[in-house]
Parts: structure tokens; sequence; C-alpha cells
């Protein structure tokens, strides 16, 4: 594992950077530092599961200043390299398994790869798209920049479940920073999210509640929060840039966390008039867990799927979505893959 020398490891131990992060989680407690990004070393049974050629690294997030961990690596080579920034879903942090992957995916293609916390899980108002998650983000793309040669051209985007929810809140936040973006498993909506939550009585409806300040219903001051963190209060902005939206047709049924509505309005929000889905079509989609008949003609063979068939494939103004025979799952080489394919 490589080690940063900025600071030395003993001088930060695990115990001592957790109650640091915790002291500095509202901004009532920061004390302000360097706005640039910048790194220390972390202890290394922190990332004893991922790739030894990773570092475990801090950001100083323009939000607030505060150090923010993240996974990095970064390519060996001089010359400018794709980087990849990668989201961790809804109840994880910068240290999930599922990272591991994409890590293992960028170091055998000698990608530039990032893995930021931005607040943990979404538990807390900190977290759940709130302004420090986009700064936290913004950083973690700054600190890549600053710290490896990454080619401007090629920089992707990709997140799963509350990452991809993440992704594509950044993708109508920072539209102009992203080459192309992969959202699997998506949430749009977080009143909407709620209100499915409750219905399922799932767990997601009391964190939200704790983010948002209270229960999101209509003409609320919660609901106004809520809306503030969507993803799809703000992806108009990323009309015409190169986004996949994707999720699996059994989504939202068997205690699966989320209705393929989700990734369905996410598409419309991003299509040309002609091409986007009605109400009645996304609602046979989701309470029939299958394809509407007028649009079954839409299949399409995709070998990078492997046996989780495309069921239905539709693209407008740049923006593709793709439902396929699976449940809340990422397809990492599908994703990737059609990353890989983009350049400004």
């Amino acid at each position: 594992m490589q080690k940063l020398t900025l600071l030395r490891p003993e001088c930060l131990g695990s115990l001592a950077l957790s109650l640091f992060l915790a002291s500095c989680s509202t901004p009532a407690a920061v004390t302000k530092v360097a706005s640039a990004p910048m790194s220390v070393a972390a202890s290394g049974d922190r990332i004893e599961n991922w790739p030894k050629a990773v570092q475990d690294v801090l950001v100083a997030s323009s939000g607030d200043g505060t150090l923010q961990p993240a996974i990095f690596y970064a390519s060996p080579s001089k010359t400018p390299r794709p980087l990849l920034v990668a989201l961790h879903s809804w109840s994880g942090n910068y240290l999930q398994k599922n990272g591991v992957a994409y890590a293992d995916w960028c170091i055998a293609k000698d990608w530039i790869f990032i893995h930021p916390d931005f607040r943990g899980m979404n538990n807390r108002p900190q977290a759940v798209g709130s302004e420090l998650v986009v700064a936290d983000i913004l950083s973690a793309v700054a600190y890549a920049k600053q710290h490896a040669a990454v080619d401007e051209s090629r920089v992707y985007l990709v997140g799963f479940s509350g990452g991809a929810y993440a992704a594509l809140l950044m993708t109508g936040r920072a539209a102009n920073v992203w080459t192309a973006v992969s959202a699997w498993g998506p949430i749009v909506d977080i009143p909407a999210w709620y209100g499915e939550s409750i219905e399922r009585k799932q767990k997601y409806a009391g964190e939200i509640e704790a983010a948002v300040g209270g229960a999101p219903l209509p003409g609320t001051p919660a609901e106004a929060e809520a809306k503030k963190r969507s993803a799809i209060t703000y992806l108009a902005a990323g009309r015409g840039r190169p986004v996949s939206i994707n999720a699996g047709i059994h989504d939202g049924h068997n205690r699966l966390s989320v209705p393929i509505s989700h990734a369905l309005r996410g598409f419309n929000e991003l299509a040309d008039a002609p091409a986007k889905l009605t109400d009645q079509q996304i609602a046979y989609f989701v309470e029939k867990e299958s394809v509407p008949p007028e649009l079954a003609a839409e299949a399409v063979d995709d070998p990078a799927h492997a046996d989780k068939k495309v069921l239905f494939r539709r693209q407008s103004n740049g923006v593709v979505v793709t439902i396929f025979s699976g449940g809340h799952e990422i397809i990492t080489d599908a994703a990737l893959g059609w990353l890989a394919t983009h350049h400004r």
C-alpha cells in the first residue's frame, strides 16, 4: 500500500481520525483549513480489502474546509489518463467493498480513480444531497487533478443505488465537469422515495426524516428541503450530456429498495419530448414488472450484460435508459465499458 508523507501514519490512527471527523461534522464545529485539496497518510488497516496500489487519503472539502476521506489511485503513467469518480451507495461510505471492482478496473486499464466519502451514510443533514455533498465530490475531482495527470476529455462519474442518486444529482449540479455519467438503480425524487419507503416499511424513511428535518409531507418545510436535495430538481441542466440510466425490472419488488419509476422519470427529464415515456407506461413498468407491450420491440441484444437480458433501451439527446432482467444491482463491466466509449 502506498503511503503519503504529509503526516506520519502513527500521528493519525483510526480512532483519532474518526474523532476528528466527528468533531467536524457540522459547520459550527469547523476550524477552517487550507481551501486547496490536501492529503495525509492514514492507517493501513482501513483499506485492507482494497488493492495494495490504492491510497487512503484525506481531501479538504471546499464546502467547509474539513478533511474528508477518500480512496485514491494515481496511474503511474506520465501521459494524461481517464479519471473515474465512483460514488458509494446510500448506506455505505468510502470504504464500501463494492468500490473495489471500480478500483480493479482502473488499475487494469491504467485509469485514475477516486472514491470519496461525501459525508458517508445518508442518515443525517450533512449527507443526502446536501451542499456539503456537492462540494465534497467536486473537491475529490480537484484532488485527483492535482495529484495525477488527468485527461480532461475523459472524466467519468459512476454510481449504484444511493451512489446513482448522487451521480444524477451531480449531473445537474455540475454538468460541465463530466464527460459521461453512468447511474444504476437510481433514486431521483426524495419525497417520492420517502413515501415508497413508508409503504414498504423500510429504514430509509426514517433516514430521510433525519436528513431533511422531519417527514417530507406535502407543503411542509421538510418537503421543500427534500426537493432541494432531489436529483430530479436539477437534472434538466444536464440535457445533452452522455448519461446512462439503468435499472433491473424487478427493483422495488420483494424488498428491493428503488422502484424503476425513478430511472424512467430521470430519463424523461433528460430526453427530448418525442422520446419521453408516458405516466401510464411508467406505471405499467412498475406495477407489472414488465415492459409495456407497445415497447417490447425496444429490447436489444447487449453482450456486455451477459445473462442480464436488456428488455428495453431507448436513447434521446445523449441520455440512454436501459431496463434489464435483474433487480437492484449494477453490472460493473457494462457500466465502465459504456463510459470508456465517450470522449469530449
